[in-house]
């Protein structure tokens, strides 16, 4: 399985504060089954004041620290972005990390504030549309806005972004509201992923085989597969015909 949204990378926003908490979460990535991770920090201008540049040197100590360790994780790096005009800035001078690029267009991790869909995301989106750069908007059935009405995310799914629900929500872990609103996006086809969303092995673990299985009672086993392999493989360039090493 592969994992396209995960909180790894010690010391640099809510996941791990030091490296062994780090490198605890991705044996127990390797664990569940996962084979490769993106790993994807905040980037929330005034918050986390993560880009490119600066993440690039954590994220290749933290890979060749997995290496010594023997922890067979393939590693990426990415970023979960954070709707505001200041990211934008950081599209326009490019210091976003990207998970791929599929058919074009760069895909970019996105997330919206868990209480709202800010006024003006539509014309955020289409900025980045016209970039060619393409929203994998991160666990939209976690937003009160969405959790009120599902219906609030389907003008991005219309105007080509993708969803990615967590897996967590799937199993019940985020509470009823998420499982209900995920589980309705998927029974719609309007999801096109699940990750982790892992921030600690507490109570945000490494559970994509979880979600998995949840996924497979729902749609089935051959959609939970794309969901947690095949869709997420294409994004990050990978070839699963071998396995991912």
């Amino acid at each position: 399985m592969i994992d396209l949204h995960c909180h790894y990378l010690p010391g640099v926003d809510d996941g791990p504060a030091e490296v062994e908490e780090a490198l605890a979460l991705a044996r127990a990535a390797v664990k569940n089954g996962i084979t490769a991770a993106a790993l994807t920090p905040h980037i929330h201008p005034r918050r986390y004041p993560n880009s490119k540049s600066r993440l690039l040197h954590t994220f290749i100590r933290f890979q060749d620290l997995l290496k010594k360790s023997d922890i067979p994780l393939q590693l990426f790096l990415a970023g979960e972005v954070r709707v505001s005009a200041e990211s934008l800035e950081l599209f326009e001078q490019g210091e976003i990390p990207f998970l791929g690029e599929v058919d074009g267009y760069k895909i970019v991790l996105l997330e919206f504030p868990h209480d709202a869909i800010p006024v003006g995301s539509q014309q955020f989106v289409s900025k980045l549309l016209s970039m060619k750069i393409r929203p994998l908007i991160a666990h939209p059935e976690r937003n009160k806005h969405v959790m009120g009405d599902a219906e609030r995310i389907r003008p991005f799914v219309d105007m080509g972004c993708w969803l990615q629900l967590t897996a967590g929500s799937l199993t019940g872990a985020f509470g009823k509201p998420a499982k209900k609103i995920a589980t309705k996006l998927l029974e719609e086809e309007l999801a096109w992923v699940i990750a982790t969303d892992s921030h600690n092995l507490e109570h945000r673990p490494p559970d994509l085989a979880e979600g998995r299985d949840a996924i497979a009672e729902i749609v089935g086993s051959r959609m939970a597969q794309r969901m947690v392999l095949e869709r997420p493989a294409r994004i990050l360039g990978l070839n699963i015909a071998s396995p991912v090493s």
